[in-house]
């Protein structure tokens, strides 16, 4: 049983259409993901499965699993934990988790004491720790015993508040913090409700962009209500089924895709606590777990059919899935030959849940970003405003954004009016992504609107020219951008990370070129091509194009003054 019907008026849907007009969420005005989710699953079914937590950091996978009832009691211990030391509703908490079992226990704990959550990942340095410390007025850090955290917190603490509490989940606690795993042994298993309205903040992401600052994204408690159509209709979690989603405790993917959808559709989720990445480690890990569902960002996909996937077992897997950045029909292609299991893509932000995405009732186009979820009302506009036809390229906008602040939906860049106004207007909030639609009613990516080529007037999305590049059997990998030039404004650039056994030469650069040239528009063909072992991401295996490209515009600028 799940609890789905309590938070929607309808939950299953003949095609598209019919979940498109019909599909409406009921909101609880003091909804409480903490209280209403998983106190109540441990109320009419204790030992529903929760959480399986697979750690895989040995020689060999240690394996613990927690029930709603174990969820429920633990974090009622752990918000008495964090009352005694003082935090309150609207206090704000940075948490660097990474895996542990107590992410879910602890995430719940602050939920319920109205406690404002922040994730963060553990390759934080001490002034990305000072920053998010001072911009948030955090009250409390609650981190992984990682030697090179410790080392970054410890340099941060004298730059941070001075009543500062630190606490830590690990063996390794140092004498200036606080113990959890101890501390928290004392505490009290049960507690009173702390009310809280749907729209008090809840959850804070720290996001980076291509320039300044990272922006704190508020999101309030309606955000798990709005994270059912990730997870029920997009990744196909099941009621009792086990799903696995790949990410790590800090980024947004963690909501989309490892607790808040997943447990109100009755899923259990699948914790990978490995502080290093292996392909062959996780194909091992998906093989034994027999999982239900799977979601991955397009980097492990990769990293799949790299390796001899054939051997491992996917059949228990009923659905696969992937976002975070779009994924090459090469890839998709390779990875169906190899497992059967079509990937279905999505699309959306830290700001959002799921915007677009392949649904399964209709075909999958490989490479689009699918259709529209319901709750957002969608447009395309062009650089003057104006809505765009099927075929031309435009920003995606939510029309509805403040008329009906569609659940699911951030609220505001807190302290951030620059970064509110370059985004919220005119009633719409403004993506900032590009994308076309095509006359079925598919989206196709193209890029940051900052990322679009402008290359001797034509625009041209690096997405597309990457697709390409995917084919030609040299190509492990590749990452488009513009380069300035004299004559064009700008040229496409492709850095190429080649398979094994290849060798970057200007003949090979002449051969891809040439295969470009055979299979799409030639104005697109990468006029640069560069060889790289390596390419810039984020810890969440998104490409750093806006790293390449600024580095970029300092070489080819200086070559072409010295060419003058």
């Amino acid at each position: 049983m799940n609890l789905l019907d309590r938070f929607l008026e309808k939950t299953e849907f003949q095609d598209y259409n019919d979940f498109i007009n019909n599909y409406k969420p009921i909101i609880p005005e003091s909804f409480n993901f903490g209280y209403d989710v998983v106190d109540e699953y441990a109320r009419i079914a204790p030992e529903k499965r929760a959480l399986l937590h697979y750690d895989d950091n040995g020689d060999e996978p240690k394996i613990t699993n927690y029930t709603f009832g174990d969820i429920s009691r633990l974090s009622n211990k752990y918000a008495n934990l964090f009352a005694s030391l003082g935090l309150k509703k609207g206090d704000t908490v940075l948490c660097i988790l990474r895996e542990r079992a107590e992410v879910w226990i602890i995430i719940t704990a602050l939920i319920k004491l109205g406690v404002i959550l922040i994730p963060a990942t553990f390759q934080l340095a001490a002034e990305d720790i000072v920053y998010r410390c001072k911009s948030a007025d955090v009250k409390m850090l609650c981190a992984v015993d990682d030697d090179f955290l410790l080392k970054g917190i410890n340099e941060a603490i004298p730059e941070c508040s001075c009543d500062l509490k630190v606490g830590i989940i690990g063996d390794n606690v140092p004498d200036n913090m606080l113990d959890l795993r101890e501390l928290v042994k004392t505490m009290p298993d049960t507690l009173d409700r702390v009310p809280n309205m749907c729209d008090d903040p809840m959850l804070i992401y720290f996001t980076s962009g291509t320039t300044g600052m990272p922006k704190m994204i508020v999101h309030d408690f309606r955000l798990p209500i709005g994270h059912i159509t990730t997870a029920k209709y997009w990744q196909h979690v099941e009621d009792d089924g086990r799903h696995f989603t790949y990410s790590d405790s800090g980024w947004a993917k963690f909501a989309w895709g490892k607790i808040f959808g997943q447990w109100i559709s009755g899923a259990e989720i699948v914790a990978y606590d490995s502080d290093r990445f292996h392909a062959d480690k996780l194909l091992r890990a998906i093989d034994s777990l027999k999982l239900t569902t799977f979601c991955a960002p397009p980097t492990i996909y990769r990293s799949f059919i790299a390796e001899d996937i054939e051997k491992y077992d996917f059949s228990t897997i009923h659905h696969c899935c992937s976002a975070g950045e779009p994924l090459n029909p090469e890839v998709i292609n390779k990875f169906k030959s190899a497992t059967g299991h079509t990937i279905y893509e999505g699309f959306g932000q830290s700001e959002t849940t799921v915007l677009l995405a392949n649904f399964g009732w209709d075909e999958i186009k490989p490479g689009s970003m699918g259709k529209p979820a319901p709750i957002y009302d969608f447009q395309l506009r062009d650089a003057d405003g104006h809505a765009c036809e099927d075929g031309e390229t435009g920003t995606i906008v939510i029309k509805n954004a403040v008329s009906e602040r569609p659940c699911g939906l951030f609220r505001e860049y807190r302290n951030n009016p620059d970064a509110m106004a370059e985004t919220w207007f005119d009633g719409v909030y403004s993506t900032r992504d590009m994308a076309w639609r095509d006359s079925d009613g598919y989206f196709w990516f193209e890029g940051r609107d900052d990322d679009v080529i402008k290359c001797s007037g034509y625009r041209i999305g690096p997405f597309e020219v990457e697709s390409v590049l995917m084919t030609h059997p040299s190509v492990k990998e590749c990452a488009v951008t513009a380069v300035p030039d004299d004559l064009r404004g700008q040229v496409v650039k492709a850095t190429i990370i080649l398979h094994k056994g290849w060798q970057g030469s200007d003949e090979l650069k002449k051969d891809i070129q040439a295969h470009f040239k055979k299979t799409t528009a030639p104005y697109k063909y990468p006029r640069v091509i560069e060889f790289v072992d390596e390419l810039p991401k984020t810890p969440s295996g998104k490409i750093k194009r806006g790293e390449i490209k600024k580095r970029d515009e300092l070489k080819y600028k200086a070559m072409m003054s010295k060419n003058k």
